[in-house]
């Protein structure tokens, strides 16, 4: 059954927003960067990136990176609204479109805002496939010159629902880790089948970085192949924001 009425719409989003903080709120995630700490809540923090994580792992994100200075883009499909109300009190910045709908509008405003934020996608949604990374995360990181930053997210033994990308619901105080690949840097002016080499490139990179992040929270070990990684904590501007 899909929400029309625009109150019952708010009402539900303000009480989405509040689940997700107090649910997400009893995680307590490590993060370890494969290189430079990006973490787009540093205080000293001035370069920006598009951040691209899958999309069965929104809770984690939607949490402890929320801030007004990260745009996320939100499909208009039905339940878009109520999705993009829901990000709103929880402070991100929200732009509606998709590769299917609103595309074009959508990726001039990404572009605007790429001047002054970071960008946050899901580079296999709103409807997959799983875990395969499409082509306009790769064409959006060619035009605005920001480099995109691998993200992945792991949970300990998460609740999986039975939709498209098996969309993990976290146990309460359970393990949960962030690990990010160092960015990749998209040259301008790529053709078709440039782009499409990018694309498998980082998908690759998704692949790898969300493995390490699912065999560390499941573990509570940080695999040793992967070199060392000291015990951190998601930082105290992280914590306040969530």
């Amino acid at each position: 059954m899909k929400i029309r009425h625009p109150f019952v719409i708010r009402l539900a989003a303000l009480l989405v927003a509040w689940l997700i903080r107090v649910w997400i709120g009893t995680l307590r995630p490590r993060y370890h960067p494969l290189g430079q700490n990006v973490d787009p809540l540093r205080r000293d923090f001035t370069r920006r990136f598009i951040y691209a994580f899958w999309h069965e792992n929104l809770l984690l994100p939607a949490c402890f990176y929320a801030h007004p200075r990260i745009q996320v883009l939100i499909s208009q499909h039905a339940d878009g609204e109520l999705i993009a109300r829901a990000c709103k009190h929880l402070r991100f910045g929200t732009i509606r479109g998709s590769t299917t709908r609103g595309g074009t509008e959508a990726l001039l405003q990404l572009v605007r805002a790429s001047r002054a934020c970071h960008l946050a996608v899901v580079p296999d949604g709103p409807r997959g496939p799983r875990r395969r990374l499409q082509l306009g995360p790769i064409y959006l990181a060619s035009r605005t010159g920001l480099a995109i930053v691998p993200i992945g997210i792991g949970f300990h033994r998460p609740w999986r629902a039975k939709s498209w990308d098996r969309f993990a619901l976290p146990r309460p105080w359970s393990r949960a880790s962030v690990v990010t690949m160092e960015p990749v840097h998209i040259p301008p002016d790529l053709d078709k089948a440039e782009l499409e080499e990018w694309r498998q490139y980082v998908d690759g990179l998704m692949h790898e970085v969300t493995r390490l992040a699912e065999q560390w929270a499941e573990t509570g070990k940080w695999p040793a192949a992967a070199g060392e990684c000291p015990d951190q904590h998601i930082s105290e501007d992280q914590e306040r924001a969530a």
